[in-house]
């Protein structure tokens, strides 16, 4: 396959995976898809998990991937960056999509890790109050499903959180190795050319 072919092969991917991260982004603004929790109570706490405000989705997996995938397509293209040059380019390009993979990839798992926050109460805490009741848990909660019960509002958050966030993990590893083996193709193309002229 030549590099030209290639950089297409990697591109399309790359946009439906950029499409998904912005999607789970601004779905997690809407835990049990309900607008409340996304605007500040009276007391002045924000009802949405810590993690959803760093906006890792939508600027690293989407934005930040999406410029790239744009570029790389073009450089399949004939009569437009199909050429050493826009090759070269690529690699550039590619890696601001690794660092926009590795920022999604990083809040994700540190989204997954700490949890949702949410109104929680247990047998050590009867009164119902906000906060992040598995955040000292170092994930262990992933797997102990049966305090998911503590979260009371939004309905269903620890299953809504770790759904999103497992997805948006799944998608920044993908974005990653397309990108690293753009950066490797780029400079194939580089060096050896398109194949554009065959």
């Amino acid at each position: 396959m030549c590099t030209g072919s290639c950089s297409k092969f990697i591109a399309v991917p790359l946009y439906v995976l950029a499409f998904v991260s912005i999607l789970c982004n601004i779905m997690l603004f809407f835990p049990d898809f309900e607008t409340e929790y996304a605007a500040d109570d009276r007391d002045g706490k924000n009802r949405i998990t810590e993690e959803v405000k760093y906006m890792a989705g939508l600027i690293g997996g989407g934005i930040m991937v999406l410029i790239p995938a744009i570029h790389i397509h073009l450089t399949s293209a004939k009569n437009c960056c199909a050429n050493r040059c826009g090759m070269f380019l690529s690699i550039g390009f590619a890696a601001a999509g690794v660092l926009g993979a590795v920022y999604s990839l990083s809040v994700a798992a540190l989204g997954l890790a700490n949890g949702p926050t949410c109104l929680w109460s247990n047998k050590d805490n009867l009164i119902p109050r906000w906060g992040t009741p598995f955040a000292e848990s170092n994930g262990s909660y992933l797997t102990d499903t049966d305090v998911w019960s503590w979260c009371k509002l939004p309905e269903n958050v620890v299953e809504f959180n770790v759904g999103l966030f497992s997805t948006l993990l799944v998608a920044a590893c993908f974005e990653l190795a397309l990108c690293l083996i753009q950066m490797i193709n780029g400079l194939f193309g580089c060096l050896c050319g398109t194949c554009g002229k065959e």
